[in-house]
């Protein structure tokens, strides 16, 4: 009965790994394919503005750089707008992780892109609060590039070592780690080496480990409340009330100055926004919270409406903007920026080895993706959510005006894609949205993210 048993084991271990090397090849396609950038146009990074074009035009694009100049011509800050992005967090596919628990699930391959995609978003959110936007990692630029070769011949070297492993009974060898001294000796100050220790932190919160207060494990266990489980397919809004609930339930003592905001039918009700920030666990805490707003939105009908392009472009010029939940038909991205019309997003479809994030130096270079890749705004599903993070309620105010000049200026007349009114959603005969230990999710929310879901494409 044993041996029986043990078979098949055997048999779903060696499924899984199939459907992880599928998954690979089927996208890794994607991340060796070069990314082309225009000389002539400037790049847009989460709010920061990048102009590839130096006046000395006789300068060449370095080859190991990850991203393509036409006409073969470097232009300005090429590596600066690399290591910003590269400095972003990005969270993929995992495989041989702990098990889901109430499935047989130990990876999230195939099914769990749109929670990926959520994890960055909070991830951008995070490292905001505690690092700032100015941040990078000193090491991006030395991690290795997503070069014609170098994925597609890991992705089978690894699937093949994986395979043979599992034959022997052996566990799969571990990504080799910078030391100790060599870290100390790479930062030059104390601020360098709290960051990173703040860096490191930010990540093993989104571990892939029951533990982890942002892991996958975590957010499933929150989606149960709305109706989902492990290997169902969650969507932009769902996501957007499964990671506020995340960052409401942490006990973290670093989390205690964070909270996030879900929009409701597509209004930010500003009075809700500042009395989560005024709420404080500690009476003698008279700070107000930092807060993330999630704002679940439709770009239109069955496709997106090209009329909301300047719109997005717009959102991801601001400095408050943590990206945005989206993707195309059957696929999830984390939009972070654009060029022209097109997006510059970081694909989670890339299957990853589980890494224990509660080792103490664990390697860092999976979770930074080493190059950029773009897509027309056309091809964009309209469903979406949009992120913005505010540090305080001055903060907040300032930015909802802002953001309301843009939305007003986008919309051309036209209801605008969302907005932010004064006063509480009681104050509009809206059920207020009060939670307790039992139920995470309330009736009316329930209501609000079904109505969604029934909307939202199918993510793969």
């Amino acid at each position: 009965m044993n041996m029986e048993a043990t078979g098949t084991d055997d048999v779903d271990k060696l499924k899984t790994k199939f459907i992880s090397a599928w998954n690979n090849m089927k996208y890794s396609w994607v991340l060796k394919t070069k990314t082309y950038f225009s000389r002539n146009s400037p790049v847009l990074l989460l709010g920061k503005c990048y102009h590839f074009k130096y006046e000395d035009e006789n300068e060449l694009l370095p080859a190991r750089s990850g991203c393509t100049i036409e006409d073969h011509v470097i232009a300005g800050n090429v590596e600066e707008f690399r290591k910003d992005f590269i400095s972003r967090i990005w969270l993929t596919y995992r495989e041989e992780f702990p098990q889901i628990e109430g499935s047989a699930l130990t990876t999230d391959c195939g099914w769990g892109c749109t929670l990926r995609t959520g994890q960055m978003l909070l991830a951008q959110g995070l490292i905001l609060h505690f690092l700032g936007r100015a941040w990078t990692w000193p090491d991006a630029l030395n991690i290795e590039n997503s070069d014609s070769e170098s994925w597609t011949s890991n992705t089978v070297k690894k699937f093949t070592a994986s395979f043979e492993a599992s034959l022997s009974g052996e566990r799969e060898l571990k990504t080799p780690t910078i030391s100790l001294k060599e870290k100390i000796e790479r930062y030059s100050d104390d601020r360098e080496m709290q960051n990173e220790i703040y860096h490191r932190k930010i990540i093993s919160w989104f571990g892939d480990s029951p533990l982890a207060v942002f892991g996958l494990h975590q957010l499933i266990e929150y989606g149960k409340k709305s109706g989902k489980k492990a290997g169902d397919w969650y969507g932009p809004a769902v996501v957007a009330h499964i990671l506020r609930k995340a960052v409401e339930e942490a006990r973290h003592p670093d989390l205690k100055g964070i909270t996030i905001y879900v929009a409701q039918d597509c209004t930010v009700y500003s009075s809700d926004v500042i009395d989560k920030q005024c709420t404080s666990m500690a009476s003698d805490n008279t700070n107000d919270k930092a807060v993330i707003i999630l704002v679940p939105v439709r770009l239109g009908g069955e496709r997106t409406n090209a009329d909301y392009l300047d719109f997005v472009k717009g959102i991801l010029s601001l400095e408050y903007c943590v990206g945005i939940i989206g993707g195309k038909p059957k696929q999830s991205y984390y939009f972070a920026g654009f060029q022209d019309d097109s997006l510059i997003y970081m694909d989670p479809h890339y299957c990853q080895s589980f890494v224990d994030v509660s080792i103490k130096d664990f390697p860092l270079e999976t979770f930074h993706c080493p190059s950029p890749k773009k897509m027309s705004f056309r091809k964009m599903d309209p469903s979406c959510t949009i992120g913005f993070y505010c540090r305080n309620v001055q903060d907040f105010k300032r930015a909802s005006e802002e953001i309301t000049k843009m939305l007003k200026i986008s919309s051309k007349e036209k209801y605008p894609l969302f907005t932010f009114v004064n006063g509480h959603s009681r104050d509009y005969d809206f059920t207020s949205t009060t939670t307790n230990e039992e139920d995470l999710f309330s009736e009316d929310e329930k209501k609000r993210i079904k109505r969604f879901s029934t909307e939202e494409f199918v993510l793969l």
